[in-house]
C-alpha cells in the first residue's frame, strides 16, 4: 500500500460535567462524546523525505504547531519510518468546540499505521494521541463513549439511534483555558442543575430517544454565555426554530440542536443560515 485516505470525524459532547481541578492543572471531567458525520479529509502517502502536510479549506499551520504533523512526527520517531506527504481537507470549523484539530491527528494516527504496517492496536494508537491532546484518543475510537479523567479516559457506549444535528458556530472563536480559569474563580456563574449523566447513560443503554434528549447538557455553557452572550442567543434561536433540545459543544462556542429527522433540521438551519457564517446540518454515527 503507497496511499490511504482516512475520515476525520469531528465529535460533540452529549453530556460534559466538570469535577473539579486537578494537581496537574487540568480540569476532572466527565463526558459522554459522540462522533458526527461532518469531517475532514486525510490522505497520506508513504515519503522518503520526511514529512510534509498540505492543508486545502483553511488557513492553518502546516510545520510542527498542527496537531496532524505532531501526529506523524511522533509516530515517526518513535516507529523510524522514512516520511510522509499528508493532504488535509478542512471541513469542519475552526475553534469550534468540534475537536477537529484532534481528529485530523486521530486520522493521522490511523492512517500511518495501516500505511507502514505498524501493528498498532486501536487502544495502543489512543494512549499514543493521548500525548498529543485529550480528545486525540476518543476520536482515534469513535463512536459514543464516557470519556473520564481529562477526557481521555474512555469506556466505549452503545451508539444512539440517529440524531438529526443543527450546528451554529457563530464569528468568533472562546479560549477553553479562559473558560476554565472562569469556572475556578466564579463558582457563582456555574450551573446550578448539571446534566444528568447517570440517566443519559441508562438511556443510551435503553435506546430511549426522548428520554436521551432529556439528560442533554454541558457544564460549561453557563460560564461560556457569561463571557460570550451571543452562545445564549443561539440557544434560544435554535429552540425557537424547533430544535428539540439544544446544547454546546465542548467549551463553545459552536451550538448544536437535535432535530426529529433530516427534513427538520434542513428547515431549522433555513431559518438561521443568514444570521450566521456557518450553519451546518449533520447527525451522529
Amino acid at each position: 500500500m503507497q496511499n490511504i485516505t482516512i475520515p476525520a470525524y469531528a465529535k460533540i459532547n452529549l453530556t460534559l460535567r466538570v469535577l473539579g481541578r486537578r494537581p496537574d492543572g487540568y480540569h476532572e471531567i466527565s463526558t459522554i462524546m459522540q462522533s458526527i458525520a461532518l469531517k475532514d479529509t486525510v490522505s497520506i502517502s508513504k515519503s522518503d523525505r520526511g514529512i510534509q502536510l498540505e492543508i486545502s479549506g483553511a488557513d492553518l499551520p502546516s510545520g510542527p504547531d498542527n496537531l496532524a504533523y505532531r501526529a506523524a512526527a511522533l509516530l515517526q520517531h518513535k516507529y523510524n519510518f522514512p516520511g510522509a506527504n499528508i493532504s488535509l481537507v478542512k471541513k469542519i470549523p475552526l475553534a469550534a468546540g468540534l475537536a477537529g484539530g484532534s481528529a485530523d491527528a486521530a486520522a493521522t494516527l490511523l492512517g500511518l499505521n495501516y500505511l507502514y504496517n505498524l501493528g498498532l492496536s486501536p487502544g495502543q494508537l489512543a494512549r499514543e494521541g493521548a500525548a498529543l491532546g485529550s480528545d486525540v484518543p476518543f476520536c482515534v475510537l469513535g463512536g459514543t463513549a464516557l470519556g473520564q479523567g481529562r477526557g481521555e479516559a474512555l469506556t466505549l457506549l452503545p451508539a444512539p439511534a440517529r440524531l438529526w444535528l443543527v450546528l451554529v458556530k457563530p464569528g468568533f472563536a472562546v479560549s477553553t483555558a479562559t473558560v476554565y480559569k472562569e469556572w475556578d474563580v466564579n463558582p457563582s456563574w456555574r450551573t446550578a442543575a448539571p446534566p444528568d449523566e447517570k440517566a443519559a447513560l441508562a438511556a443510551l443503554h435503553t435506546g430511549e430517544w426522548q428520554q436521551l434528549l432529556s439528560t442533554l447538557g454541558n457544564e460549561l455553557e453557563s460560564i461560556t454565555c457569561r463571557l460570550y452572550p451571543e452562545v445564549a442567543v443561539i440557544k434560544a434561536r435554535l429552540r425557537e426554530a424547533g430544535a428539540r433540545a439544544v446544547v454546546m459543544c465542548g467549551s463553545g462556542p459552536t451550538v448544536f440542536g437535535v432535530a426529529a429527522n433530516e427534513t427538520e433540521a434542513v428547515q431549522i438551519a433555513a431559518r438561521l443560515k443568514n444570521s450566521y457564517p456557518e450553519v451546518l446540518v449533520s447527525h451522529t454515527l
